[in-house]
């Protein structure tokens, strides 16, 4: 019986048209504001050159963290998957990221599959300079026709042979439910275990340092998966080792400048 039904919850979690989960209300009420770009293209007729202008549009959108913004460029970023810039170190492998970092302001950038998410570093920080500086970036970077990023993508979860039922399940809902919801607002979910009933999760783009991401955690996904999953007690937030000495780096650089 319980084989039966873990059967039928695959089938209900890869229905993909079935509708997303939707967390609980984070007081924000989104915003979208378009930037225009016109670029001239060249057009040959009766040996001589003109010029059609295409327009480029750039749509910005708030997210429930104020200290992020997403870009949306309208057309595809990463096509499909996320790429999460937490430091200026880490963008060795995209040009348009460490562009992004250049400007005064930016802590940290985010790819997603159709949008780009720039966190700034304070909210004592005006997003006016570092929007009209991304903007302008992320139109000269489309314009160029470099790569968006030589380095890997993170896709949906990795499924491998040595998971069991339970963990199969939990990647499931998560790439079919979750991610996917967590993406419209700029961000990511990340499995990184499960180990006594405990599901461990790290949050990326919008979701880092976000004030909701707690009630993301535990009002949003901690009771889906509780829902669907019986043997889960409970979902925990998690940061790599690496993403922790940035955090103490950057906090520290932060006083000093303070001082």
């Amino acid at each position: 019986m319980a084989a039966h039904m873990r059967w039928g919850l695959r089938h209900l979690l890869r229905a993909r048209n079935t509708a997303h989960l939707r967390f609980p209300d984070s007081s924000y009420h989104s915003q979208c504001t378009t930037r225009s770009f016109r670029k001239a293209q060249p057009q040959s007729g009766r040996g001589n050159t003109h010029l059609s202008i295409r327009p480029l549009s750039i749509q910005t959108q708030d997210t429930p963290n104020p200290r992020s913004l997403k870009f949306l460029p309208g057309k595809p970023v990463l096509g499909t998957g996320t790429l999460d810039f937490p430091s200026p170190s880490s963008a060795e492998c995209s040009s348009l990221a460490r562009n992004l970092f250049e400007i005064e302001g930016v802590k940290s950038v985010f790819f997603g599959p159709d949008f780009i998410t720039v966190t700034k570093a304070d909210e004592d920080v005006e997003w006016t300079d570092i929007k009209r500086n991304a903007l302008e970036a992320i139109d000269r970077f489309f314009e160029s026709g470099d790569p968006i990023t030589t380095g890997a993508v993170y896709h949906e979860s990795s499924h491998s042979e040595d998971d069991d039922d339970i963990v199969s399940m939990i990647k499931e809902l998560l790439d079919t439910r979750i991610r996917p919801t967590v993406q419209e607002d700029g961000g990511d979910v990340i499995f990184k275990g499960f180990e006594d009933g405990t599901v461990k999760l790290k949050l990326v783009g919008s979701c880092t340092g976000c004030p909701s991401s707690t009630v993301t955690l535990k009002n949003g996904i901690q009771n889906m998966m509780q829902f669907y999953i019986p043997e889960v007690e409970q979902v925990e937030q998690v940061e790599d080792e690496v993403d922790e000495i940035n955090a103490k780096v950057f906090t520290e650089l932060e006083r000093k400048l303070q001082e």
